[in-house]
């Protein structure tokens, strides 16, 4: 038998949850095959089979286990079944007749649905988002899509019960808690005050439709809004160096580089991976970035290294609706930027009242090393690089960099 122990993934990191086992208990592995999800305080990550041979569990699923304590085991002299050798005629021959049995329907692939709760939803036009799904994964059944239909304007919540009076507890995971702790601390340890303006987006808008498809043939990602606010940011940081510095105990550490922490909400929570030297990375390297550990926070992909050391944190609120929030600090950070829904507005142009894309933009700060005047003109910086793109080459006018004023 070989034993798998949970590995080290962290130094103030004792213990984790294993979250879910990806093999049964009994089944056969292979050799560095993924067998479990375990989840520490800042993320989660797989462990894998040393050797070929049967599984054995060590724990059930929720279990807190300790680093170094044996999670399971692998009979590597167990003999291979022959259930679990597939001829290879038939793998191929798996997806053809998936395939082939695929209903037809108007639904989209995004929504995930029973055949049969597919084929209804298509025949009565009903619209996939106002009917609940009571199936595994978030998945409608044939019964949800009744119970809508039968009762019109009327929904239930995690049962296909009306007028339901159940409740239902679930254990807090440990990102969760994590999560709860550091939003804590940081409101209990900071002097947190935020500042507000808001970027008439219109420049912005006007560069990414002209240039959007060449900057995709280009360099294979599109290209979107975190870009120019990353970049915007970093030259901000640079001028304003004390919204870029984080306090230790009696001393100010001032960074001379922009690790910059962008907010990802994932399914367990949410999740702030690091873009390293944002000061010297290209906008196609900031959007490669950003699309890279967006995909590893939604796959649990993070490593600890990717998840710590950020010297300042953009959140953006406005991909869920927000118009305007108050975000908290990032500890050991002293500010953090918030983006917001970009709305048409009313505004006054030059004595005229035109209508823009107008976004409001929130900074949060620590005063103790922060100073109004220091984040106030940060956030002014930001919005005047982006009102000007042209800005984000260099950080200064061109034509007043050519005359030298």
């Amino acid at each position: 038998m070989i034993d798998i122990k949970v590995p080290q993934v962290g130094e103030s990191i004792s213990e984790v949850s294993l979250l879910k086992w990806t093999k049964p208990d009994g089944a056969w592995v292979e050799r560095d095959e993924v067998i479990a999800e375990l989840e520490s305080e800042k993320a989660t990550f797989e462990i894998n089979a040393e050797q070929s041979g049967i599984l054995k569990h060590g724990a059930a699923e929720g279990d807190t286990i300790k680093i170094g304590d044996v999670v399971c085991q692998i009979d590597e002299t167990a003999p291979k079944p022959e259930s679990a050798v597939q001829p290879a005629a038939e793998v191929k021959a798996a997806p053809q007749t998936q395939t082939s049995q695929a209903p037809v329907t108007a639904v989209s692939n995004e929504i995930k649905a029973t055949p049969v709760a597919a084929a209804i939803i298509a025949d009565k036009k009903i619209d996939p988002q106002n009917i609940k799904a009571s199936g595994s994964g978030g998945k409608i059944l044939k019964d949800d899509v009744l119970q809508a239909i039968s009762n019109p304007g009327k929904i239930s919540f995690n049962s296909n019960e009306l007028n339901s009076r159940n409740v239902h507890t679930e254990r807090m995971s440990n990102l969760r808690k994590t999560i709860s702790r550091r939003l804590v601390e940081s409101k209990n340890t900071t002097a947190m005050l935020s500042t507000f303006n808001e970027v008439d987006m219109s420049r912005v808008m006007e560069t990414r439709a002209k240039y959007k498809d060449k900057f995709k043939e280009m360099h294979g990602v599109n290209l979107g809004f975190m870009s120019f606010f990353a970049k915007a940011c970093a030259i901000a940081l640079s001028e304003w160096p004390s919204v870029n510095a984080a306090i230790d105990a009696d001393e100010i550490i001032y960074h001379d580089y922009a690790d910059i922490s962008i907010a990802v909400s994932t399914p367990r929570g949410l999740t702030v991976p690091v873009m390293r030297n944002v000061e010297s990375l290209s906008m196609a390297d900031i959007e490669k970035k950003v699309v890279e550990l967006a995909g590893k926070a939604r796959d649990n992909k993070l490593s600890m290294e990717e998840l710590t050391g950020g010297t300042f944190t953009i959140t953006n609120g406005g991909v869920f609706g927000s118009l305007l929030s108050t975000p908290i600090i990032n500890l050991p950070q002293s500010a953090i930027l918030g983006m917001h829904k970009i709305q048409e507005r009313p505004v006054a142009v030059n004595g005229q009242v035109v209508v823009r894309p107008m976004m409001y933009v929130a900074l949060s700060y620590d005063h103790r090393i922060i100073d109004g005047r220091e984040s106030v003109s940060f956030l002014v910086r930001v919005k005047e690089l982006l009102e000007n793109p042209e800005l984000l080459l260099f950080g200064k006018d061109p034509v007043k960099t050519l005359l030298e004023v």
